[in-house]
């Protein structure tokens, strides 16, 4: 079992904790998130503390969140509060006789160092991961436990409710659940349930597969809108697992939440990628997204860097393109045909297609120089949706669907090609077959992309 808020309501919690186990059955343990102490705990606590009344699991809690109720914690190593009742400590890993991982870290983020005693500070944090990340084999943990959501953490997800996506968190704990790699994250102070849909751990198609990662946030005990503040699991211990199946990916499960964060903390770009992205879908079906890497020496063509392909030293990674000339498609180009320009947004425009498969192939471009869709920020990717929205509204009152590519291979300026199809000629599917079946002619590989990915990540 896994709780919120308790803040000193424990008859409460222990009260529906028997009423559980007397429906369900036994459970191993209770872990406790966010404040188990209240500013009214004290009646209720003593009778605890003094062994006049016995929780009726082992509970584990975290520590304090605010300088009141510090003195309930008078080990900040960890100790035993009361029968059944174990305080964890301000940071660290618990391994019970089951097996299971369990990391923890208490209280709430600071930027002073050393921090106080009811906080973190980001050398907790360095400290807990790299004493977790450098055992030998490390592929993660099993549970971690905070009391601050991680921030972020709604990114790619379902939607959080009332909370303020961008305003709650820790980027700490972001950081911190992003290394660990934990199967399941609790946490609570938000007075708020949540349940994230799975993230993966890994990047799709450039990564080994590895488990995912299921973020809950437990609201406060006891609270007046009923919302949920206990969750029962199962779960065995990721060493006794068969590994084909504790890597298996659920349906619904989305891009890591924390890739944004990271790539901030490293201060460095991520290196372009030259290669071919292409999707296809209309509102009734499922998108369907493929990446090729024109890097590759594969198909009909030679080696375009004038190497015999079976030369072994390492390729020199590849710099941005740099502007041999004007370029056609800046908006501010004197090269630009104006005559062709549909519409023009604030970061984004849309044009005809000069030579065109079709009258009505059309091109959405950043207005500003762009070579890719990897290097977009956030507001143009925003822009660009709403765009492909618009045309996909469009094509579908003309009976049509569209087909979406990015050819990103020594261009200059990012274009999305957007080629129409008519719906009562062909399905999804059959332009899906068509891809492949051209692709192994060609002896291409198509590398189809999972439908939650961030195509900044492939």
């Amino acid at each position: 079992l896994a709780c919120g808020d308790v803040e000193g309501r424990l008859e409460a919690l222990f009260g529906r904790v028997r009423a559980i186990q007397a429906k369900s059955g036994h459970f191993d343990m209770l872990l406790c998130v966010g404040n188990f102490f209240g500013s009214t705990s004290e009646t209720e606590w003593a009778e605890y503390r003094t062994g006049a009344k016995k929780a009726p699991i082992p509970t584990y809690v975290l520590g304090a969140n605010d300088q009141e109720t510090v003195s309930y914690f008078p080990d900040v190593s960890g100790c035993e509060l009361a029968e059944n009742i174990t305080y964890l400590g301000r940071r660290g890993l618990y391994s019970g006789t089951s097996g299971l991982q369990i990391a923890y870290l208490s209280g709430t983020e600071s930027q002073e160092e050393p921090a106080p005693a009811y906080s973190f500070s980001a050398k907790d944090v360095a400290e807990l991961k790299t004493s977790l990340s450098s055992m030998p084999n490390f592929k993660g943990v099993d549970i971690l436990l905070t009391s601050p959501w991680p921030r972020d953490v709604g990114t790619y997800g379902n939607s959080m409710g009332e909370i303020d996506a961008k305003k709650c968190g820790s980027k700490l704990i972001s950081d911190l659940a992003a290394s660990l790699k934990p199967r399941y994250h609790f946490a609570a102070l938000e007075k708020a349930y949540y349940e994230r849909l799975p993230y993966r751990n890994h990047t799709v198609l450039q990564e080994t597969p590895q488990h995912v990662t299921r973020f809950i946030a437990l609201a406060d005990v006891g609270n007046t809108s009923k919302k949920k503040y206990l969750y029962a699991f199962s779960i065995v211990p990721m060493s006794l697992m068969d590994p084909a199946e504790l890597v298996k990916q659920p349906q619904d499960v989305t891009e890591n939440p924390y890739r944004k964060l990271q790539k901030e903390a490293q201060k460095t770009k991520a290196s372009l990628y030259n290669g071919l992205w292409f999707s296809f879908s209309n509102q009734e079906e499922t998108a369907c997204q493929f990446f090729f890497d024109l890097n590759k020496h594969q198909g009909k063509k030679r080696p375009s860097d004038g190497k015999e392909s079976g030369n072994s030293q390492p390729k020199q990674p590849k710099k941005p393109p740099q502007l041999t000339g004007p370029c056609w498609f800046c908006l501010a180009s004197p090269e630009v045909e104006k005559h062709l320009v549909v519409s023009i947004g604030t970061h984004c425009y849309l044009a005809l297609a000069k030579g065109g498969l079709l009258p009505d192939h059309v091109l959405i471009l950043p207005i500003g120089h762009y070579q890719s869709v990897v290097d977009l920020p956030s507001e143009v990717v925003e822009e660009v949706t709403k765009y492909k929205s618009a045309l996909k509204e469009f094509f579908r009152s003309k009976g049509k669907r569209y087909v979406l590519f990015e050819r990103n291979y020594r261009s200059q300026h990012l274009q999305l090609q957007v080629i129409p199809v008519p719906l009562d000629q062909c399905t999804s599917q059959d332009i899906k077959e068509s891809f492949i079946a051209q692709a192994q002619e060609q002896q291409i590989e198509l590398l189809e992309i999972p439908e939650y990915s961030d195509i900044t990540q492939v």
